[in-house]
């Protein structure tokens, strides 16, 4: 029996993967980094240090600190987050739904705090969560499952009594392996991926879950 529902933040409830994609390319771009849109596309889900890291990696450059070049990245997506306010459709809906059948709500995102509660603020979503659970600052970012783990352990619940709700084939891989239900919302270019056949439910907006899939 489902007690909770742990939402992804970053694609889900906010279209914000687009804002993710533009701060990378200028910020990467203006330090001699060659990145492409799609290369952004391959690595959503994954935490931004881990990105950072693997362009330092590959693609050195001079001047600023990995942690420098991912705060800047981070600044630039809540920049643009609170101009834009871009909710997903469905959003409020889905959380209604979840809470209409007494269920625990929770969030567990791969970014780190300090976007994801001027993210929060700026869609009026701050009070919709008991529990926030970043993997930012976590040993192992998504598609560990380790987020997911503490989120079920901060609402108190057990992982197998959880749905969580995510975009990303990286994020849901994570949820699977907390042996959680899962429900994804893929981004359109990525909907005939067929990994996502590992979900429970695939839906192409938050808009269009039911209660029945609880």
């Amino acid at each position: 029996m489902l007690s909770a529902a742990i939402f992804d933040m970053d694609g889900l409830l906010v279209d914000s993967e687009p804002f993710w994609q533009r701060a990378q390319i200028d910020v990467l771009s203006e330090l001699g980094v060659s990145i492409s849109l799609q290369d952004t596309r391959d690595t959503t889900g994954v935490r931004i240090d881990e990105i950072v890291k693997h362009y330092a990696r590959t693609q050195p450059w001079q001047g600023p600190s990995n942690a420098e070049v991912r705060e800047r990245i981070v600044a630039r997506v809540v920049e643009l987050v609170q101009q834009e306010k871009p909710m997903m459709p469905g959003v409020k809906e889905a959380l209604a739904i979840c809470r209409q059948a007494g269920l625990k709500i929770g969030l567990a995102s791969s970014s780190p705090l300090s976007l994801i509660h001027p993210t929060l603020d700026a869609l009026g979503l701050s009070d919709q969560f008991s529990i926030i659970e970043s993997a930012g600052d976590l040993k192992h970012g998504k598609p560990h499952p380790e987020v997911y783990l503490n989120a079920a352990q901060a609402l108190d619940v057990e992982p197998e009594q959880c749905i969580a709700f995510e975009d990303s084939f990286t994020g849901l891989l994570a949820a699977k392996a907390a042996s959680m239900k899962t429900i994804v919302v893929p981004a359109a270019h990525e909907w005939d991926d067929p990994r996502f056949v590992i979900a429970d439910h695939k839906l192409e907006t938050l808009s269009d879950f039911t209660s029945e899939m609880l």
